[in-house]
C-alpha cells in the first residue's frame, strides 16, 4: 500500500475532467475539495511566487486565529478562484502531490470546478463574457474605416473610461488593435505546387490553424508562418473553417461554450488529420487547448486524440523538421541581442523549449546573443486587461520585465503575442530602454533575409 510521503517520483499524470457529472456542480462538495487543497497548499507554499492566488490563499490563513484553513470562511475561497488564471505551472512545475501521488492534488482543476460553478450559477457578468468571445469582437477586423475608427478611439480617455465601466477593463492596460486585413482573407490558402516531402518525425504537409488572436489581430505572424514554410519547401494549407480555440471561454468555465467551439472545430481538423497534416497554430494558448484541454474535457473523443497527436507548436514542428534533416540553414541576416520569454502556455506543453533551440540554431550561422526568460509575465490572457487584476498583472511581470531589459536587447520576443506586448508595456512604464518586439517567426523569417 502506497504510504503518503512527501513529494513524488513519478510522473504527474492527468485525471480527465468529469464536467458532465452533476456532482461536478455541486458548489458544498466543490468548497469541501477546495479546503482540502487549501490545507495541503497551505503545508507546502511553494507556489507562492507563481501568481495571486496563492498569496491570497495564505493572507487569508495567517489571518485567522489559530492559522489554518478550517478557520478561513468558505465564501472567501472565491478570492482564490478569481486570482487563478489556469496557466498550469503549478501543476506542472511546482507541486509534490499531484497524482499518481494518494493526495491527488489537482489545483487548476479545482479551480476550472469553482469556475464553471460560478459560470453556471450566473456569476460571470456581461463585460467578461464579451471579452472572452473573441470571434464576436473580431468581426470588426478588416473593415475599412471603421477598424481605423475603432483604433483610434480605444486609445481615448473618454472611450476607456467607458470601457472601464462597462467591461472592466483597465484604463492603462495594454489593448490590441485591430487588423486592417484578416490572416485568411490575405493568406495564399495553399502552396499546391510544393511536393510533399515527409520526414521520419514530420509530416511533409502543414495546415495552419489561423487563432483569433493572428487572424483579427496580428496577421503579421501568420504571414511570417507562411514564409517560412515557402523558403523550407514545405506544402502547407489554411484550415478551411475554424471557431475559436476556445480557451478565453475555458478560463471563465464556460465549458459548455468550449464544447460549441469544439463542435465546430474538431470534425474539420479531424479530416486534415486523417490526410497526413501536421497542425499549426502560432499562438500557445491554442495549441495547449487542442493538445491537452479539450482531450481532457472529452476523453473519448476519438477525433479529440486524433487532433491532439497532430498538432504542434510552430517551433516543436521547425525543430523537428531539422532533426530529419529537412530544415534550410541559410540564415543571412544577424538579429544582435534577443530577449526571449517562454510563455506559461508554451511551457506546460511539455515539448522543451523548441524556440530557444531554433534561436541557437540560427545562432551557428549568424550572430544571436539570447537572453532567455522562463517565467510568468503576468499578462494570462484576459486577466490582465482586467481592472480588478491589471495591477496584480504588471506585479506579478516586473521580475520577467527587468530581465528582458538585461543589457539593452535589440529585440524582445515571446511565443505569446499578448504576454510580448504586456512584457513592452511593462518595460515601458519602467523606463527601460526600448527595443523592437517581435514574433519569433518574425525573428526567424528576418534571420533568413526573406521579405
Amino acid at each position: 500500500m502506497m504510504s503518503n510521503r512527501e513529494g513524488n517520483l513519478e510522473a504527474p499524470t492527468r485525471h480527465a475532467v468529469d464536467w458532465k457529472n452533476p456532482v461536478f456542480y455541486d458548489q458544498a462538495a466543490c468548497e469541501a475539495e477546495m479546503e482540502r487543497v487549501f490545507d495541503i497548499c497551505h503545508g507546502c507554499r511553494r507556489c507562492v511566487s507563481l501568481c495571486q492566488s496563492f498569496p491570497t490563499l495564505f493572507d487569508l490563513i495567517d489571518a485567522t486565529s489559530d492559522g489554518e484553513v478550517h478557520e478561513v470562511a468558505k465564501k472567501d475561497f472565491w478570492s482564490v478562484v478569481d486570482q487563478c488564471y489556469l496557466c498550469d505551472l503549478c501543476y506542472m512545475t511546482k507541486c509534490p502531490y499531484v497524482p499518481p501521488h494518494p493526495w491527488n492534488l489537482d489545483f487548476p482543476h479545482t479551480m476550472l470546478r469553482a469556475k464553471a460553478i460560478k459560470f453556471k450559477n450566473g456569476e460571470v457578468g456581461a463585460g467578461e463574457k464579451l471579452l472572452a468571445s473573441t470571434d464576436t469582437h473580431g468581426q470588426f477586423a478588416g473593415i475599412p474605416v471603421v477598424v481605423q475608427v475603432i483604433n483610434a478611439m480605444n486609445k481615448t480617455k473618454p472611450v476607456r473610461k467607458l470601457l472601464d465601466k462597462t467591461l472592466h477593463v483597465h484604463p492603462d492596460a495594454w489593448l490590441p488593435e485591430l487588423a486592417s486585413q484578416r490572416f485568411r482573407w490575405g493568406a495564399d490558402k495553399d502552396s499546391a505546387a510544393t511536393p510533399v516531402v515527409n520526414g521520419e518525425r514530420t509530416p511533409g504537409k502543414v495546415v495552419i490553424f489561423s487563432t483569433c488572436y493572428v487572424n483579427y489581430n496580428e496577421p503579421g505572424i501568420g504571414f511570417d508562418l507562411i514564409k517560412l514554410l515557402r523558403h523550407n519547401e514545405v506544402a502547407y494549407t489554411v484550415v478551411e473553417k475554424e471557431s475559436c480555440c476556445g480557451m478565453p471561454k475555458f478560463e471563465l468555465g464556460d465549458l459548455d461554450g468550449v464544447a460549441r467551439h469544439k463542435d465546430a472545430n474538431i470534425p474539420v481538423l479531424a479530416r486534415y488529420a486523417r490526410e497526413g497534416y501536421a497542425i499549426v497554430a502560432a499562438i500557445p494558448s491554442c495549441t495547449l487547448m487542442f493538445k491537452q484541454e479539450l482531450p481532457l474535457l472529452f476523453p473519448d473523443d476519438a477525433d479529440v486524440k486524433l487532433v491532439q497527436e497532430a498538432m504542434f507548436d510552430p517551433f516543436e514542428y521547425l525543430m523537428a523538421r531539422h532533426k530529419d534533416g529537412l530544415l534550410k540553414l541559410d540564415f543571412k541576416a544577424a538579429l544582435g541581442k534577443v530577449s526571449y520569454h517562454i510563455p506559461c502556455h508554451g511551457r506546460v506543453q511539455k515539448i522543451g523549449k523548441k524556440t530557444e533551440e531554433v534561436f541557437r540554431l540560427i545562432n551557428q550561422t549568424v550572430p544571436v546573443q539570447l537572453n532567455t526568460v522562463e517565467r510568468c509575465s503576468g499578462h494570462a490572457g484576459t486577466y490582465g486587461v482586467k481592472t480588478a487584476f491589471h495591477a496584480n498583472a504588471m506585479k506579478i511581470g516586473k521580475p520577467v520585465f527587468k530581465a528582458m531589459g538585461k543589457d539593452e536587447p535589440d529585440y524582445i520576443s515571446s511565443d505569446c503575442a499578448l504576454a510580448g506586448h504586456h512584457i513592452a508595456q511593462g518595460m515601458e512604464q519602467a523606463a527601460m530602454p526600448a527595443a523592437k518586439l517581435a514574433h519569433p517567426l518574425s525573428l526567424m523569417r528576418i534571420a533568413y533575409g526573406l521579405e
